[in-house]
């Protein structure tokens, strides 16, 4: 990882990418909770529950990864676990189309996000660089899945707004 005078250490570095991906996965989780709450018996259900499975295991991997490297999680959780069933469970209300707008939106900053962190770490950190590759590769899946479903039709205010606030939820996970 490339370092300027005052920048974290490497270490501190790779805590806050474990730290604010811990956090974006148990978010993303939370937002499938959501929407299965609204689609449970939908057609997209199934298409939901298969993303949402995905976001399961790897908020196991980096579960592991904070206990492991005794990472703090987020002071934000309980913020995430509100506002990320809240997003899914709001957007699944306004529809199927809505709920896979919503995939699309968060997939993108996610999809933008780890290819930064993957960027970052160069030849650092080849464990956790495979599981940001392999989770990176399943959340663009999971775009193209949503797109598939009608997710590239919903209004550009409420695309805009989901991804502005999926950023801010990475800059303070990242910090707080």
């Amino acid at each position: 990882m490339k370092r300027l005078p005052g920048d974290p250490s490497a270490k501190t570095q790779v805590a806050r990418m474990i730290r604010v991906d811990h956090a974006g996965e148990y978010g993303a989780k939370r937002i499938y909770e959501g929407q299965l709450a609204v689609l449970g018996k939908a057609p997209a259900a199934k298409e939901i529950r298969h993303m949402a499975d995905q976001e399961q295991r790897h908020l196991d991997v980096f579960d592991q990864m904070v206990r492991d490297r005794g990472v703090r999680p987020t002071a934000l959780s309980p913020v995430w676990h509100l506002a990320g069933f809240a997003l899914g469970a709001a957007t699944a209300m306004l529809g199927p189309k809505a709920a896979m707008a919503c995939t699309v939106a968060v997939e993108e900053v996610i999809d933008e996000h780890y290819r930064a962190q993957i960027e970052a770490l160069g030849d650092t950190e080849p464990e956790l660089k495979a599981a940001l590759i392999e989770f990176r590769d399943n959340e663009i899946e999971h775009r193209d899945t949503a797109l598939a479903q009608g997710g590239d039709n919903a209004p550009p205010l409420m695309t805009a707004a989901i991804k502005a606030g999926s950023r801010l939820a990475i800059w303070l996970s990242t910090r707080l």
